[in-house]
């Protein structure tokens, strides 16, 4: 494919182990209405690499293709961002699907308003299982979220996340990269961003169809390294707490309250449990309306409550009450492996 001249946007996509997904990225990006972007895939230390997929569409994409010791996906967008030419720097996961209209809709929106960092928001497509179509709906309902992950236009209740989030050539020449930490490398980025005072936004318009983990023991692990990542973040950021951060960790533990009292007092403390579940059920039911969905939905939604405040009680016992170093008790939270780039 002919090298573009003053590229818009420059994609940048790590991948660790997932050639059948970033497959399937590229073949929706090849079906973009706006193609002035150019697309560079970090090979992050993949034991099965997506070499051959990169080779199937570089007729069709202005692919740049890099391979690299392991060393996260924050560091990969790093270095992606230095080989990057764009306007403006894109992240994706290599577990999107983009719909064909996303760079039109971004364009669109950064011609009625100039914009230095943006995030979209995520949907489940058609395509994706059941289960992760109920871990959507959890990861995105304000029942389990508290509005944090949801469709909001405030930045302060919606932090641009690095499966779908740009920045300008400007913001990364000022700020840098993302760290080492991850999870939790995109909201540490959006707060230097923030604090360094420049405009952030939501474009509604620029989604993506997100598949996330899919099954419930991945859900469990990853919502339970969200709620580590989100102690250790206050640590960093004691100004952007917000008490939303604290609910499913309150949540848990009215939830071991009420089962002791239903045991040893009255089985009627169980209530509250069955006021959620049908809460959930019918939320997710309005919103899916798939009733098996709906069912699956109660069951992420209760491994996010639970998964996530585990995670956040531990981390701030440890990091916040106990001040212990976070890179050691947490140190696999961390990566700090020599990165060795090949071409």
């Amino acid at each position: 494919m002919n090298k573009k001249e003053n590229i818009k946007f420059s994609i940048i996509i790590p991948v660790y182990n997932r050639p059948q997904e970033i497959n399937e990225l590229l073949e929706s990006l090849t079906k973009q209405t706006n193609n002035d972007f150019e697309l560079i895939i970090i090979e992050d230390g993949s034991t099965i690499k997506c070499d051959e997929q990169v080779v199937k569409y570089k007729h069709q994409l202005d692919i740049k293709y890099y391979y690299k010791d392991n060393s996260g996906p924050g560091d990969s967008r790093n270095v992606g961002m230095s080989k990057a030419s764009g306007q403006y720097l894109i992240f994706f996961d290599s577990d999107c699907i983009i719909p064909p209209n996303y760079f039109e809709n971004v364009e669109n929106h950064l011609v009625k308003e100039s914009l230095d960092t943006f995030g979209g928001p995520d949907n489940a497509h058609s395509s994706f299982t059941n289960i992760q179509k109920a871990i959507n709906y959890s990861m995105t309902s304000v029942i389990t979220t508290g509005g944090v992950r949801g469709k909001k236009n405030k930045l302060d209740n919606f932090q641009p996340r690095s499966f779908n989030m740009g920045i300008s050539r400007k913001v990364f020449e000022k700020i840098g990269g993302f760290s080492d930490i991850h999870p939790g490398e995109d909201p540490d980025l959006s707060y230097r961003i923030m604090n360094a005072g420049f405009k952030v936004g939501l474009i509604e318009d620029a989604f993506v169809y997100h598949k996330r983990r899919i099954d419930f023991s991945k859900f469990v692990k990853q919502v339970y390294k969200f709620g580590v990542a989100r102690a250790i973040l206050i640590k960093w950021y004691p100004d952007k707490f917000k008490i939303t951060y604290t609910f499913p960790s309150l949540f848990l533990l009215f939830s071991l309250f009420l089962i002791v009292l239903s045991v040893t007092i009255s089985v009627f403390f169980i209530i509250p449990f069955l006021i959620i579940t049908m809460v959930i059920l019918l939320d997710s039911l309005i919103k899916t309306k798939n009733l098996l969905i709906s069912l699956l939905s109660i069951i992420a939604g209760f491994i996010q409550l639970y998964s996530y405040g585990y995670g956040f009680i531990n981390s701030t016992v440890k990091v916040l009450i106990f001040k212990k170093d976070e890179r050691k008790v947490f140190d696999n939270f961390f990566f700090n492996k020599k990165i060795t780039t090949k071409l």
